[in-house]
């Protein structure tokens, strides 16, 4: 079923499970750069994927992406992930910073610019994508309709408390999260801001 033939006001737990978290399993490829976009939470669940893909040997560098300031935050997202990934033991030399973009698409396409200017775009063959589960497909299909066709993706999703894929239909966070994460893709994909695909339901 495409995402497109989903309707967004009357979606099953089903449907939004299907949407939402499958197919997000690592591929265990190593890429030319980890991905990891910011949130209000982002150093606590994202980062330490992140950081731990490159201790692995898995890419030589980090692009931290994100220009929100969240509330009681002394940094933007991005130099907040950065200055935790330095006391992580990665290098600063290692480590590419975004802080303009305010949403999932701008992460993308502000971080064209730093990933061409770091590495030349038309040689990235694999970026490794870090973020919570339940924002994984939003941002993967992000990728795939701005990114350039050649670059592939390896998805590495973090688990958070509540938004997981065997826990967020039990606390009303979780649902809510979910839902309204289910209906952006759907909005998005029927305005063509984002690619169609088929989902397995």
């Amino acid at each position: 079923m495409l995402i497109s033939e989903l309707d967004e006001n009357a979606l099953t737990d089903h449907q939004i499970a299907s949407l939402l978290f499958n197919g997000l399993e690592d591929d265990q490829h190593n890429g030319d750069c980890i991905l990891v976009v910011g949130s209000s939470k982002a150093v606590q669940y994202r980062l330490p994927k992140a950081v731990e893909l490159y201790h692995n040997g898995r890419a030589g560098k980090i692009l931290c992406a994100g220009g929100v300031k969240w509330d009681g935050q002394e940094a933007v997202e991005a130099v907040a992930l950065k200055n935790e990934a330095v006391k992580m033991g990665v290098p600063d030399k290692d480590i590419l910073v975004e802080e303009l973009s305010l949403h999932t698409k701008e992460n993308v396409l502000a971080s064209m610019l730093i990933l061409d200017r770091a590495f030349s775009l038309h040689k990235i063959d694999r970026l490794l994508i870090v973020t919570t589960a339940f924002h994984m497909k939003r941002l993967h299909l992000t990728l795939k309709t701005y990114m350039p066709s050649w670059v592939n993706f390896t998805l590495c999703p973090v688990n958070d408390l509540t938004t997981r894929a065997d826990n967020w239909f039990e606390s009303e966070m979780g649902r809510k999260r979910a839902e309204a994460e289910a209906r952006k893709i759907i909005m998005y994909v029927k305005q063509g801001a984002l690619v169609d695909e088929d989902i397995s339901l």
